[in-house]
């Protein structure tokens, strides 16, 4: 274990620690804190339901995530080749944007149910634009004198992009990709539980309604496993693929 591994461990240790201690010593009612270890046991007690739950969620979040990841990645590609077409189209991107992506989930839950393409296509939303303008940002970045010194040699756009505008964005397409990892999972729990009927989300809800708040901290303890793992494993490809950082 690295030194930055080993410090993480560390401060989840304390952080932890300093829950468990807060509430245990100041008698905190569920409800408000319940203590790490409480969680920890209702988590083991309904771990069969938490994971099926939270291979629903998952699948959600890593379906939206590869798609949105796609189209964010190809529409930049698409209006940095195409300057008129991001005159167009970049305004109206922009306007989408502005906006939650939680406020689009009654018209996306009206169009595609309260299943599993809803949350897919919400999470693919708030990936896509992510990633779209980390996307964007690479290729703006290239230096115009390796543009010209290519064209030089001859080089066509798609050889340019392919040569020097990708590998140069890679590493701002893999940030945004890499913070999407998170949203990803947020956007799918939350849309569960405006409509579901699986998925973490739908667990926090129905444990809400039943003024069950450790089931609540238990599903939360779960997403958050899952959304670290998530970040671990797509950083872990990042270091991989982009040697040269």
């Amino acid at each position: 274990m690295n030194r930055a591994a080993a410090r993480g461990v560390l401060g989840a240790v304390i952080f932890l620690g300093l829950w468990e201690t807060l509430a245990r010593g100041l008698s905190l009612p569920s409800y408000t804190l319940p203590a790490i270890s409480e969680i920890i046991a209702a988590a083991w007690s309904s771990r069969v339901v938490l994971l099926k739950a939270a291979q629903y969620t998952a699948a959600e979040a890593f379906a939206g995530y590869a798609i949105g990841s796609a189209i964010g990645v190809g529409l930049a590609v698409l209006l940095s080749l195409v300057p008129p077409a991001r005159s167009a189209l970049m305004p109206a991107l922009m306007a989408i944007n502005s906006v939650p992506v939680a406020a689009y989930s009654p018209l996306v839950l009206l169009w595609f149910g309260i299943g599993m393409a809803s949350k897919i296509v919400l999470v693919a939303m708030a990936v896509g634009f992510t990633v779209f303008l980390s996307a964007l940002a690479g290729l703006d970045r290239v230096d115009r004198r390796s543009v010209d010194l290519m064209k030089s040699f001859g080089a066509g756009p798609l050889a340019i992009l392919w040569r020097l505008r990708l590998p140069a964005a890679l590493p701002l397409i893999a940030a945004g990709m890499r913070v999407s990892t998170v949203r990803s999972l947020i956007v799918a729990i939350v849309t569960e539980m405006l409509g579901a009927h699986a998925g973490l989300g739908w667990i926090i809800y129905q444990a809400v309604t039943q003024i069950d708040f450790v089931q609540v901290w238990a599903a939360i303890l779960v997403a958050s496993c899952i959304s670290l793992a998530f970040f671990g494993a797509v950083g872990a490809i990042e270091r991989r693929v982009i040697f040269w950082r």
